[in-house]
């Protein structure tokens, strides 16, 4: 190569890595979108609300250690190393993440080679001869408008919200897995209060068989007591069915097939494992749920596509160089006679497309407008959502006073109708109803407990989890 030509190749590309490098990128400049916020929840969170600015790189921690429940907490352990939907969305994570390296490689020159060897003869007394060529093709296009930097931009905001997409589907199984637990939990005590009924129910039966014997019951008294008791253990045998689809659930959750799971008998349910949720929660909180994250960076990424539109609309700058050493003889090619150079760049720009650039910038423009309203309606979303728990937590807490008292009432109840049906004093129907009223009261109360747990892990949920009361 003359010392010319490569005075002019390397001007060239100074002049172009120079040109880049002061070229500003075409497209809006992000700024994340406002969102309107009432200043404080309806249900008593104090004032300090503000808008959402998504932090799902913070430490969400193992939330669900707030139950104080060990068999939950070893569940849990499995759904991000097991359950098959968390590890698809790792895998979308790490082709969003390749995706970044794929678009940042557009910002370098491609080098591609292409050696061959050929051999030539001619009819009759010429020999054949042998031809090799190692050709070099170098191809840089300059970013002189920011098109690939901005495709790097896009790919790396998409990458972020893979990221918080993941943590999205990590809270949604934990959230689900710590809920069929709690309606597990629930079912043991239902069928804790029915083993109980069936129990009384038996000596029941033998006490109204008893006096029907003796001359002071009917044998009307003795079928109610029968009916009483095959009904209570029907409603203890249909609890299985139930069982059967939550420990089915739970063992999906957790990454294991049904045949190949065994749920452990958790502990029965006391208002004592209720968590401590202030209704004061703090704004940050609602900051951290990774939908919200996802939704800004995907907006952040529609941003950056209106820009590499837009980049469309100028002239692309493309160095190429070329080279390669043809010779008959192999220990010839890297000789400085046997190499051939040439240098070069090429301006485009293109003139006339029936409006494909413009609309494609249409595109990527209706496309943000859409990413910031979803943006907006995740974060209102959230909103409703802490709103909706916060209320079914306070009004879950005043029905579960008056069910208490309910079942105290439904107890007495029954003390006082067995008593006075032993001394003759009334007749079995009354028997009868005091202990389905009982039952009734002690079954709701058990499900009231149950469906407040479930809301408090829902109430975790709709904060991003990782709930810390020495946050407050």
């Amino acid at each position: 190569m003359s010392r010319r030509i490569r005075r002019i190749a390397i001007e060239t590309g100074v002049a172009g890595v120079l040109a880049a490098s002061v070229a500003c990128a075409v497209g809006p400049t992000y700024r994340r979108p406002d969102v309107p916020a009432p200043p404080a929840f309806a249900e008593g969170l104090p004032s300090g609300w503000k808008d959402a600015q998504p932090r799902d790189g913070a430490v969400k921690g193992p939330w669900w250690e707030v139950f104080a429940d060990s068999e939950l907490s070893a569940l849990e352990q499995h759904v991000s190393i097991s359950n098959q939907n968390v590890l698809a969305a790792e895998a979308q994570l790490r082709a969003a993440q390749a995706a970044v390296g794929v678009a940042g490689a557009d910002r370098f020159p491609e080098v591609s080679v292409v050696p061959t060897a050929t051999q030539a003869g001619a009819a009759g007394p010429l020999a054949s001869q042998n031809l090799y060529v190692v050709p070099v093709d170098v191809t840089w296009q300059i970013d002189l408008w920011g098109g690939i930097r901005r495709s790097v931009q896009a790919n790396k905001a998409s990458a972020q919200a893979s990221a918080a997409q993941l943590g999205n589907a990590r809270l949604l199984f934990q959230a689900e897995l710590a809920t069929d637990y709690f309606q597990r939990q629930g079912l043991d005590a239902t069928r804790k209060l029915l083993e109980d009924a069936v129990a009384s129910y038996e000596n029941f039966v033998q006490l109204t068989q008893d006096r029907y014997e003796g001359g002071v019951a009917s044998m009307g008294d003795v079928t109610l007591a029968q009916t009483q008791l095959e009904t209570a253990r029907a409603q203890l045998a249909d609890l299985g069915v139930e069982q059967a689809q939550l420990d089915h659930a739970i063992a999906v959750l957790t990454g294991a097939a049904p045949a190949q799971f065994s749920m452990p008998t958790p502990l029965l349910a006391s208002a004592a494992s209720l968590p401590d949720i202030p209704v004061g929660v703090p704004s940050e909180l609602l900051e951290r749920r990774p939908d919200v994250a996802a939704a800004e960076r995907q907006v952040a990424a529609a941003n950056a596509e209106i820009g590499v539109a837009k980049s469309a609309f100028y002239p692309a700058l493309t160095l190429t160089a070329a080279g390669s050493s043809r010779t008959a003889v192999v220990a010839d090619l890297l000789t400085m006679p046997t190499r051939f150079w040439s240098v070069g760049a090429e301006l485009a720009q293109t003139l006339f497309d029936a409006g494909k650039r413009r609309a494609q910038v249409a595109v990527a423009q209706a496309t943000y407008d859409a990413t910031v309203a979803n943006y907006r309606q995740t974060v209102l979303t959230g909103f409703q959502q802490v709103e909706d728990t916060l209320a079914t937590l306070r009004v879950l807490a005043d029905e579960s006073a008056i069910i208490d008292r309910a079942v105290d009432a439904a107890k007495r109840s029954l003390d006082i109708s067995t008593t006075q049906y032993r001394g003759g004093l009334t007749n079995y129907l009354q028997v009868i109803t005091a202990q389905t009223n009982l039952l009734q009261n002690q079954r709701a109360a058990a499900e009231i407990l149950t469906r407040r747990q479930v809301a408090s892990v829902t109430l975790i949920q709709t904060l991003g989890g990782g709930w810390d009361v020495s946050q407050e």
